[in-house]
């Protein structure tokens, strides 16, 4: 006799949908592999995030100690990347600012993907005035300039690592919102959807077990494209002296050396290395955020 012989409706449809998960992920690997792009922006991710974890053993000297017999000294034996104008170490600034660039991308791309995912499936899934509400309100924040906010907000608020992190992501949700609330009008009309409210599944387990689950792949891809602009807005506010601020090293602060003329032209050991850094990183992610939409779009589930 069949383990499901004598079990619930409800069960059965749980049992089923256990089934076509697991079936999905192993497809969605299977895909992900194929995609050698987005293995490379992931084996790229994964040094960096290493060198970032690691950075206090990695680095050869302190990122913030100063040395005046070192001033902008061009790139040696004894430092590979050369020394700023204060004489500290490029290559450890370089390490120590990836653990800070790093973490404003995650985290900012959190904050935003949190606000965002609650926003979408409140309004997909109850429709009505409520629907209205919140999409009229998305609308609004987004005719907001979202530079132009964010320079205002850390400038009223001060530069500062928190800050950037959770004013980034608190002007970031829109997009995710919208993608989130298209998701949920399409999976809510499912029939998994319409056999589980059959059998009485409320609204919290229908959100939160069937259709959340179906909304979180796009939820990903959009959160790991989030992550690339985040990193390039935090440089860009750092450049302009409205980041994190010196001592506390960032790719972008470090970046602040290009202001000068004559450091572009004389002394690239200061800013070509943060460059190329930001750079690949941005360039690994959104190959990572490429692969991950192929392999997690339903679409091309029945090719593997």
């Amino acid at each position: 006799m069949p383990a499901s012989a004598g079990a619930q409706p409800e069960e059965i449809v749980e049992l089923a949908d256990q089934a076509v998960t697991r079936r999905r992920h192993r497809s969605v690997w299977a895909r992900f592999r194929r995609h050698k792009l987005a293995l490379f922006g992931f084996i790229v991710l994964v040094i960096l995030g290493a060198s970032a974890v690691f950075a206090p053993w990695l680095a050869p000297a302190d990122p913030n100690r100063t040395n005046i017999r070192a001033l902008t000294q061009a790139p040696s034996r004894s430092h590979i990347l050369g020394t700023d104008s204060a004489g500290r170490d490029v290559f450890s600034r370089l390490l120590h600012a990836g653990r800070v660039s790093l973490a404003v991308g995650l985290v900012a791309a959190s904050i935003s993907s949190v606000i965002g995912t609650a926003i979408g499936l409140t309004s997909g899934y109850f429709g009505g005035w409520i629907d209205s509400l919140l999409m009229r309100f998305t609308e609004y924040v987004m005719t907001i300039p979202t530079f132009f906010a964010l320079i205002i907000m850390v400038s009223l608020l001060g530069p500062s690592v928190f800050n950037v992190m959770w004013v980034i992501g608190v002007l970031g949700w829109t997009g995710k919102a919208r993608l989130v609330r298209g998701q949920v009008l399409q999976v809510r009309e499912m029939d998994f959807i319409m056999a589980a409210r059959a059998v009485g599944a409320k609204d919290r387990r229908l959100v939160v077990v069937h259709i959340l689950p179906n909304v979180i792949p796009f939820v990903i891809v959009a959160a790991t494209l989030t992550v690339a602009g985040a990193i390039i807005t935090e440089a860009s506010l750092s450049f302009l002296g409205l980041g994190v601020k010196i001592p506390i090293a960032t790719w972008g602060n470090m970046m602040t050396a290009a202001q000068s003329l004559t450091i572009l032209k004389t002394q690239p050991w200061l800013w070509v290395p943060p460059g190329v850094v930001i750079a690949l990183t941005v360039i690994a992610v959104n190959f990572l955020g490429d692969g991950l939409r192929d392999a997690l779009d339903p679409r091309h589930q029945e090719k593997v």
